[in-house]
């Protein structure tokens, strides 16, 4: 450590990282509180209105707008996909080929989308979960480092001018551990979350390809 730089200034910017770190993780999570929560209760609405209509044409026409969610846009997609391809039948290359195979993949190209969307935030979780431990250590050490080097000037070991420093430079991996947990924790949950509104999204595919099928949509 450059001797140029005083101590104190680099373990106070480790801790004003793990702060800043902490802010970032409960921003990210009630964030992701929200969206999750916002979401399955968007898809419950859209699901219940969707699959209460006598038909494609009428479920075709339920008011996404005041439901607009994962599975909405999904319908939206598959909707808007149908429309256009009866038009613009043979005129474009995206619509060669078969039209059940093409309307799956450009519902999955929707899901993958949806999917993103929920993923995101979860990066930054996993690597603030990973390296806030990291970064405690790292101002404990310039912290025990910074006290060896006070109790050397001072020519004193006993046990009180010992203790204090190293007490003190042990209070940041404490910080880093305490930032991590809920941000591993938090990225465990969501996972969990996006794996679940997942396997919901790929149901509602399956389904929306069987009700176009077997209503000669394609």
């Amino acid at each position: 450590m450059p001797y140029h730089i005083e101590p104190k200034i680099i373990i106070d910017g480790t801790l004003y990282t793990l702060l800043a770190f902490s802010v970032a993780t409960w921003t990210v999570i009630l964030y992701k509180i929200w969206e999750f929560t916002n979401n399955s209760y968007r898809n419950r609405r859209f699901n219940q209105a969707f699959w209460d209509a006598s038909d494609l044409a009428q479920a075709e026409s339920v008011p996404v707008d005041t439901a607009i969610g994962p599975q909405a846009r999904i319908a939206q997609q598959g909707f808007a996909w149908l429309n256009e391809s009866q038009q613009a039948a043979g005129k474009h290359l995206k619509y060669i080929g078969s039209p059940a195979e093409l309307l799956e993949y450009s519902l999955l190209v929707q899901m993958q989308k949806e999917q993103h969307l929920m993923e995101s935030g979860l990066t930054l979780l996993a690597s603030i979960g990973s390296t806030a431990p990291f970064v405690g250590l790292f101002g404990t050490v310039l912290g025990i480092m910074h006290a060896m080097h006070e109790i050397t000037a001072s020519g004193s070991t006993s046990l009180d001018v010992v203790a204090g420093p190293i007490g003190d430079a042990l209070v940041a991996t404490a910080i880093g551990i305490a930032v991590a947990v809920p941000a591993v924790l938090a990225y465990n949950f969501f996972l969990r979350r996006v794996k679940q509104q997942r396997t919901g999204l790929e149901n509602f595919v399956t389904s929306f390809l069987h009700i176009a099928l077997n209503t000669d949509k394609v």
